[in-house]
């Protein structure tokens, strides 16, 4: 049984569906894909996976959503799990909010919205390549 996630947090469904979606068609069945609605949402679901050994390996986070930014979730998450690869897909991030999550959540790459899959999934593959580093 699989017990490598990827998370994807946006507040807008139709981003979920379409990140999972493309997710699922380029890397198959390798990993569990779960989702978010919110950072608090998304933190308490890591917490839940990690106690059942699924372990987060990717994070997909929107910057603006409701509550807590992008780049402050991030920074959260790596505080208490610094080996999950962390990208932030957005339309909005200013550049300090980017600036702020590279330097205090080490993050791993930053897409703009519209996305392209291609760009997304080999984004994905280079993180993953460096966790295996």
């Amino acid at each position: 049984m699989n017990n490598k996630v990827i998370l994807c947090v946006d507040d807008e469904k139709m981003i979920l569906t379409s990140l999972t979606a493309q997710l699922r068609e380029k890397l198959g069945n390798k990993f569990l894909y779960e989702t978010s609605e919110n950072a608090t949402e998304a933190m308490e679901l890591i917490d839940e996976l990690h106690e059942e050994n699924k372990g987060i390996i990717v994070i997909v986070s929107d910057w603006l959503m409701p509550g807590i930014k992008g780049d402050e979730f991030l920074i959260r998450i790596h505080k208490k799990y610094p080996d999950i690869v962390k990208v932030m897909l957005t339309g909005q991030a200013d550049k300090a909010a980017i600036e702020n999550a590279q330097k205090h959540a080490n993050l791993h790459a930053c897409l703009t919205k519209p996305w392209s899959a291609e760009v997304l999934v080999n984004t994905i593959k280079s993180g993953l390549e460096k966790l295996a580093k």
